[in-house]
């Protein structure tokens, strides 16, 4: 008798697998997608979030089943990411990248005053607050908050105005480009 109620029992939750997978395998998917970045990769997670479901199936308290399988896909996803940062050789390119560190070349280091030269001379052109706005934004490299802060603004004026400059400053480039 043991032995029919547990075949029973299998039938009843293999039978319960399929359902799961019917409803729940792009989102189940999607959602190993989105944090693996790789299609093959995900579609490996996410049958091995319906095996780990199949297998705990029994401990589920039948509670909002959907968000279990879609926990069960995130830990599985991100315990992939964790295993395969720890799997990765690094390559000839990475050991002489990280020796190489912040020095710029002799050119980038030319290309770089000509750019921002450059773009002062453009900033120059804009009126203000725009001008002010984007050599503050763009040649010192603050942010809106801090420009915000500096100035005594709303955050969001400082958005608006760092927007507008960038539009300002892309109808000057453009027009240089069509001389």
């Amino acid at each position: 008798m043991e032995k029919i109620s547990t075949v029973t029992t299998k039938k009843c939750s293999q039978s319960r697998l399929c359902e799961m997978i019917d409803a729940y395998e792009k989102l189940v998917f999607s959602i190993c997608y989105k944090i693996t970045g790789d299609y093959f990769t995900a579609e490996d997670i996410t049958q091995e979030t319906f095996l780990a479901a199949y297998r705990k199936y029994e401990t589920f308290d039948g509670q909002n089943e959907k968000a279990w399988i879609c926990r069960i896909a995130t830990n599985k996803s991100i315990d992939y990411i964790r295993s395969s940062n720890q799997r990765s050789v690094p390559t000839e390119d990475d050991f002489f990248g990280s020796i190489r560190g912040d020095t710029k070349t002799p050119e980038e280091v030319c290309m770089e005053k000509e750019i921002k030269g450059q773009l002062e001379q453009y900033c120059n052109k804009l009126k203000p607050p725009y001008d002010e706005i984007a050599r503050e934004y763009y040649l010192e490299e603050m942010t809106a908050a801090q420009i915000a802060k500096k100035r005594g603004v709303n955050l969001k004026t400082i958005q608006t105005q760092i927007y507008r400059a960038r539009s300002k400053l892309q109808k000057l480039y453009r027009k240089e480009d069509n001389l």
